[in-house]
């Protein structure tokens, strides 16, 4: 007896992802060698898994005599992917849930496989409900815990938002995210329509996106309709730039393009550079708006270019957006790999980067021309207190207030898109002019 190909694939992608891979690259990868109806299977296992990392490894820790950081990492993982199998995978009989994980660890050694077997078979006994600290006396480790995430993240938001909203962005975080197509040149009934005729189940969503149903094919909906996958929080931020953007235009941390192409299609746009650091990236981009040019019968005003902000050659243009590197906190529903990936110090380090990016950025503006900043993170060093150290230091620019007018501003005139409350991914977005 062997394990599956989906869970000796599912042990693959964790092991990648501990040692700094990117959970969606590996699994698009590990996906290639299935059959098309594991595919699906593998997703719910490794994503699911990764979610919920933090409620298992509190309940696993009650059934291993010794600390989890002391297990051989495969060995952790293992018993992750069984207990998610035990435990949230209906489907699964128990049995084969302890069974395949034990032949998974076979691999490990003969001691491990008999640790997961004694610990998966207890844990598929076990009745009594999980004791989890306490929420009244111990509200960032029973969320921490409960909600799956690490303290230092539970702590911050609990500070800043309170428990019962952290409660919730924990619970958003903690679902299957939605998938959307951010649409070009279209609006949301005709896509609609067209994806309806192609079999696609489609919805109107927020932000001049479509929602696609349950188990829809991604990219069968693109051939149909020109559009990014782009989630609505993402897709406010591009209106957001899009309301002032004229002239020529650069996106200066463009990929994979969908803001990018967004701006394209601004009335007042002549003519956009989307720059990036990675061209591998950068080439979906361009993939992307080859697709949606022969969607459109007509060429995009779009031009594409490897660089790097810090080493920007381009002036004068009448608007730079600068969508930042960033701890990624308001993606976390879509990412869950990312919130176990990130630290203080990554936060650090990132402040420290985006500042430097900033003030490159600001040189490539000409006078009377605007500066977009954002980013996908909830973390006030990297949005509201970013801004404002900039305008601080740099006295040729000034808030321009009044960019777009909509939900989501702030009393700066900031966009903030949290998701616990708009349901959306989270965004940032602040909008500056220069004035000599």
């Amino acid at each position: 007896m062997t394990a599956t190909p989906a869970r000796a694939a599912a042990l693959r992608v964790l092991r990648g992802v501990r040692r700094g891979g990117l959970a969606d690259r590996a699994l698009g990868q590990a996906m290639a060698s299935l059959e098309p109806r594991d595919r699906a299977w593998l997703q719910e296992l490794v994503y699911g898994t990764l979610r919920l990392r933090g409620r298992l490894d509190h309940i696993l820790a009650e059934h291993v005599r010794r600390p989890l950081e002391d297990l051989e990492p495969d060995v952790l993982d293992i018993l992750r992917l069984g207990a998610y199998q035990l435990l949230e995978m209906g489907s699964v009989p128990p049995y084969a849930a302890v069974s395949q994980s034990v032949e998974l660890a076979k691999e490990v050694g003969r001691g491990p496989a008999r640790l997961v077997n004694a610990v998966l078979m207890g844990l598929s006994r076990r009745r009594e409900p999980v004791a989890y600290p306490p929420l009244e006396t111990d509200p960032a480790g029973h969320l921490a815990a409960w909600g799956s995430h690490p303290r230092w993240l539970v702590e911050r938001w609990i500070e800043r938002f309170g428990v019962e909203a952290t409660r919730s962005l924990l619970e958003w975080n903690n679902d299957r995210p939605e998938i959307f197509l951010r649409l070009v040149g279209w609006d949301a009934a005709d896509a609609v329509a067209a994806l309806a005729s192609a079999d696609v189940e489609a919805t109107p969503g927020p932000a001049d996106t479509v929602r696609l149903g349950a188990g829809s094919d991604v990219a069968g909906a693109l051939a149909v309709v020109p559009a990014v996958v782009q989630d609505p929080g993402a897709a406010r931020v591009a209106a957001f730039a899009a309301s002032v953007a004229r002239g020529f235009v650069v996106d200066l941390c463009a990929a994979p393009g969908g803001k990018a192409l967004a701006l394209a299609q601004a009335p007042a746009v002549r003519y956009l550079l989307a720059a990036d650091r990675s061209e591998r990236r950068l080439r979906r981009a361009w993939d992307n708006a080859e697709r949606i040019s022969r969607q459109l019968g007509r060429p995009l005003s779009l031009g594409l270019a490897v660089a790097d902000v810090r080493d920007a050659t381009v002036a004068d243009v009448d608007l730079a957006l600068l969508d930042v590197p960033c701890t990624g906190t308001g993606t976390f529903r879509r990412h869950p790999d990312a919130r176990w990936r990130v630290g203080p110090e990554d936060l650090a380090a990132l402040v420290a980067l985006q500042r430097d990016m900033l003030d490159a950025a600001a040189e490539v503006v000409r006078p009377g021309g605007v500066l977009v900043y954002a980013t996908c993170s909830l973390e006030p060093e990297e949005n509201d207190e970013q801004v404002d150290a900039f305008l601080a230091r740099n006295p040729a620019f000034e808030p321009a207030p009044g960019c777009v007018d909509g939900d989501g501003m702030n009393e700066t005139d900031r966009l903030v898109v949290l998701p616990q409350r708009d349901a959306t991914d989270g965004a940032f977005a602040a909008c500056m002019r220069r004035v000599h």
